[in-house]
């Protein structure tokens, strides 16, 4: 099918007098507007707004993709996961469309595909439903040698949905397997060109790598590898955004590999409250003297979780929360050690302190400058009397303290 074949008066597309501003291959041009009847297009399933959604459907179906035999079927497969990825965004958008018609165009392949628009096209398909005023969309066109490079038509795609157009974020752990699939999995972009497609600095695209490969790996951990949309039902961004700087605290790759494995088990556990101010209390307790303490208190109980997910048959939100979240004692030792070792760390860090100041207070007064009093004025030099006896007499407090074994001599 090519759509720029079928334009014409009456047609099911449909010249308008509209044009619409692309940048494609870095030089930007006004493009011609068509009318396109809706039952032309069909959904992207490979749109990273709903890659999670696209692995949950693939864990449901054997691996397999939605069949695009049968169009309709298809797009009424796509249209759910675009929907309930932001049910209140689609509902806007509706009664926008419905109110003033559509005022953006979107941007399709001449084979039907559409790159931009998705939400649009499910708008308008929701609306043609009641009403058929509402079954065409106004888009630009595309050529077919757009529509067989692979490559162009993601770094188009990505120029779009995160470009000044593309008005809703996504998911965040929809963004990160759009990462992992773009670059790791398939080797599409490198980092370098996705920084490029979507305007974002290089270090923060190498930050959502890293993260896509903690994700990945969690996955692996709880034996469901690539079912991503158990990243998003079970709230991993935040964690996910934590781990580098977790694993920066460990002393070696063999601690690492451990760290890793209790953190995912503390999350598959499920933490009591926000999971990312969890993490960031796992992160404090690995910074301290306590730390080993820790590691090795958390190692067993990783174990048993470990032990309680081989025996699921098929792992989901529904049976973490049924076989191991249900789990009371578990849960319980996982917080208790936690709080143990997070009670512990502020106790010695509030025995630490003492000292510290005590040692930097010796360093603040070998920097004192003498020849400095040869210029200070009289009234200047009593306060700095003043000053000097109240740190002898506190001086002498705290050694009464420290002679007598930290207790005050009689």
């Amino acid at each position: 099918m090519d759509l720029l074949t079928q334009v014409g008066p009456g047609g099911t597309v449909q010249l308008t007098q509209l044009s619409h501003k692309l940048t494609i291959d870095g030089q930007s041009r006004a493009y011609q507007v068509y009318r396109i009847r809706l039952d032309q297009l069909h959904y992207n399933h490979q749109n990273d707004r709903i890659a999670t959604w696209i692995s949950q459907y693939r864990a449901e179906h054997d691996g397999r993709l939605p069949d695009e035999s049968d169009l309709e079927a298809y797009n009424e497969i796509i249209e759910g996961f675009i929907t309930r990825s932001n049910e209140e965004a689609i509902k806007k958008t509706a009664n926008n469309i419905k109110l003033f018609d559509q005022r953006v165009p979107g941007v399709v392949l001449a084979n039907g595909l559409i790159i931009d628009g998705n939400r649009r096209f499910t708008c308008l398909r929701r609306l043609a439903r009641e009403d058929p005023r509402f079954n065409w969309i106004e888009a630009v066109i595309l050529p077919t040698s757009v529509a067989d490079d692979p490559k162009r038509v993601k770094l188009l795609e990505l120029a779009i949905q995160h470009g000044e157009e593309g008005k809703i974020n996504y998911d965040p752990i929809d963004r990160l397997v759009g990462v992992y699939n773009d670059i790791i999995h398939d080797g599409l972009l490198t980092v370098e060109e996705y920084s490029r497609g979507t305007n974002t600095p290089v270090r923060d695209i190498q930050k959502m790598v890293s993260q896509a490969n903690y994700m990945v790996e969690f996955l692996e951990f709880i034996n469901a590898p690539e079912q991503f949309y158990l990243a998003r039902e079970l709230n991993l961004a935040g964690p996910l955004a934590e781990m580098p700087g977790i694993m920066r605290s460990c002393a070696d790759e063999d601690e690492e590999e451990i760290v890793r494995q209790v953190v995912y088990a503390n999350l598959v556990v499920e933490p009591a409250g926000d999971p990312t101010r969890f993490i960031r209390r796992f992160k404090k307790i690995l910074k301290s003297p306590v730390a080993k303490e820790f590691i090795e208190s958390e190692v067993e109980l990783a174990a048993q979780v470990v032990d309680k997910l081989e025996q699921i048959p098929v792992v989901s939100t529904a049976s973490i929360r049924d076989e191991i979240r249900a789990d009371q004692s578990l849960v319980d030792s996982f917080a208790n050690a936690m709080n143990i070792s997070d009670a512990k760390a502020k106790g010695i860090k509030v025995l630490s302190t003492p000292l510290d100041n005590i040692q930097q207070a010796s360093e603040l007064l070998d920097n004192v400058d003498t020849a400095i009093f040869d210029h200070l004025t009289p009234e200047d030099l009593k306060k700095a009397s003043r000053a000097l006896n109240a740190i002898m007499g506190r001086v002498e407090e705290i050694r009464s303290f420290v002679t007598a074994g930290g207790k005050r001599e009689a």
